[in-house]
């Protein structure tokens, strides 16, 4: 019953300015915000996180997936649960949100990331988002099934009450300051999240992490690694045994810490090809 079939419901390196509105998006954003393959993928990452919970649900665990700290991604050791009520921690954009409205601002200006753009965007877009793919579905039974729904994201403290309503217009839920939503700026750690999941899982046992960001996992993936060794890290065991399992990833290419790395970080010496020359095909 629970893995019944869910009803489907920034920025990127900006083309240049030229005065016109470019042809067509982005591709990352045609992907994302308009394709049928971008909403099946969403919907099947939530179906896989709403069957994780309730298998967790029938039998305790003892850790949470948050790690401890002074862990590494080497050797990971999580956050005990005790007898702490269950959780599941959500980023906000583009992992339970879409920011439809300003990126469409973004494709059509051409102007590439503003950061006054973006905190405008946070006092005033709740008319213009929509939910992830399934994500509404899912974090309403997941609060039907007594799970504690938290977000935790890097909007600024300073526009909470606005994040709160953009959440509510999204239709997924209420979120209360400094309860079940936390914040860039709640902290002295500024984007970096770890600090919030230390103090959320000293309240809660967090069954469930979801996010669009290595980062929604753990700051260490962002310590400074090279495009190719931060993407081994995460097929290295045992963290490549955490995804599907506890952490979930939500497809974003649009923006963020995934899109980088030129041509020698992404295409190995030994795994190029090029068409035989004449007469050697």
């Amino acid at each position: 019953m629970l893995l019944a079939p869910l009803a489907a419901c920034a920025t990127t390196t900006p083309p240049a300015v030229t005065g016109a509105v470019p042809a067509s998006p982005p591709a990352g954003m045609q992907y994302l915000y308009g394709s049928g393959e971008g909403a099946a993928l969403s919907v099947q990452a939530w179906h896989g996180l709403l069957g994780y919970v309730a298998g967790k649900m029938k039998a305790r665990p003892a850790d949470s997936v948050v790690l401890a700290q002074g862990a590494s991604l080497d050797a990971p050791t999580f956050v005990p649960c005790g007898d702490k009520p269950l959780a599941a921690v959500f980023d906000v954009d583009e992992t339970v949100l879409l920011n439809i409205g300003y990126e469409y601002h973004d494709a059509t200006t051409g102007k590439g990331y503003s950061a006054a753009d973006w905190d405008a965007w946070e006092k005033t877009g709740e008319g213009a988002v929509a939910p992830v793919p399934g994500a509404d579905h899912v974090l309403a039974a997941l609060r039907k099934m007594g799970v504690t729904v938290i977000f935790n994201t890097n909007r600024s403290a300073a526009n909470a009450d606005a994040t709160a309503r953009a959440i509510r217009a999204a239709g997924l839920g209420e979120a209360v300051h400094g309860r079940t939503l936390y914040l860039s700026g709640d902290d002295a750690m500024g984007s970096r999240k770890d600090g919030r999941r230390v103090t959320i899982a000293a309240k809660y046992c967090v069954i469930a992490m979801a996010g669009d960001q290595l980062g929604d996992f753990s700051d260490l993936f962002n310590a400074g690694q090279a495009v190719p060794a931060r993407r081994a890290a995460t097929m290295t065991l045992p963290i490549a045994g955490m995804w599907g399992n506890g952490w979930f990833v939500m497809p974003n290419p649009v923006y963020g810490s995934g899109l980088k790395g030129g041509f020698d970080e992404i295409f190995p010496m030994d795994k190029r090809w090029a068409p035989p020359a004449k007469g050697e095909q």
